[in-house]
């Protein structure tokens, strides 16, 4: 180690604070960028549930080489009827291996809103230790149309109540937006009346940027929640209402992201039709 003497310990300040006067005139927005760059790119494993039965390894293979360092798996059981089938009989710790051996992690899962009822979440818990979870997200709460206001609220009620043993496990909880939670009830939009019936340590949110569609922001929620957010499902719309790779469409991601990180974002996965992802990848990797 070279010795200090007042002469070095005096020049090395001062470049340490004309450092950090530069970095202080430069955009936050450049920050953001590079944010959401060194944040690990994840996939929601639904767009492509098809392949990833046939060919599980294989197709997760696919995705890193795009750029996907984390996959959101689908519960086996609860989606069983609708495209993940073919891992029910599949150990928990040989899906583990096979992710990890592609490179991949799985820090959440999607489970539908029955599986976190009864003697079902005991169950949904050990699988979820299993695999390496960290957030357990329940991908809405699929009620009917004609469901009330309360209906909603009580949902959330039974919601809160499974959180409090998720998060006893070591895990959160979280929820998933659709469209029709960006619908109004007795004058009040359902999001905002959830976002205030969920307890906010116990359940945190994933936004779903097709919203978009319905003239609602990621950026707006994330600023007017701050922190109450976990991750959030990419995609990206023209104007007409089509689906575009990320950064085609009429997204402003640089806002996005900046917001994300206010909101609280810990994750981001790309959830769009398979031929979007690689292009989707190379653009949130050049941001």
């Amino acid at each position: 180690m070279l010795p200090i003497n007042r002469r070095n310990f005096l020049s090395s300040t001062t470049k340490a604070v004309g450092a950090t006067f530069i970095l202080s005139k430069i955009p936050s927005a450049i920050f953001a960028g590079a944010s959401a760059s060194n944040t690990p790119l994840g996939f929601q494993s639904w767009s492509v549930k098809d392949v990833l039965g046939k060919d599980f390894a294989g197709t997760l293979k696919m995705m890193a080489d795009q750029g996907y360092k984390l996959i959101e798996m689908c519960s086996p059981k609860g989606y069983a009827t609708i495209g993940f089938g073919a891992f029910v009989n599949m150990k928990t710790t040989d899906m583990r291996k096979i992710i990890t051996d592609a490179g991949l992690s799985c820090p959440s899962c999607h489970f539908g809103f029955g599986e976190f009822n009864g003697d079902q979440l005991d169950d949904r818990i050990e699988f979820a230790q299993q695999l390496g979870l960290t957030q357990m997200i329940c991908s809405t709460f699929w009620l009917p149309k004609a469901a009330t206001l309360k209906d909603y609220l009580d949902a959330a009620d039974k919601l809160n109540k499974a959180a409090e043993k998720i998060k006893k496990a070591g895990m959160q909880a979280g929820f998933h937006n659709h469209e029709f939670e960006f619908a109004k009830l007795d004058d009040e939009l359902i999001y905002d009346a959830l976002m205030s019936r969920f307890d906010p340590d116990l359940v945190k949110m994933q936004f779903q940027t097709e919203v978009i569609n319905l003239g609602y922001k990621a950026s707006t929620y994330f600023n007017k929640y701050p922190g109450r957010f976990i991750s959030s499902h990419l995609s990206d719309w023209t104007a007409d209402k089509k689906e575009a790779p990320v950064g085609q469409g009429v997204i402003d991601w640089k806002e996005f992201f900046a917001a994300a990180k206010t909101g609280g974002v810990k994750n981001f996965f790309v959830e769009m039709n398979p031929d979007k992802f690689k292009d989707s990848a190379k653009y949130i990797h050049e941001l």
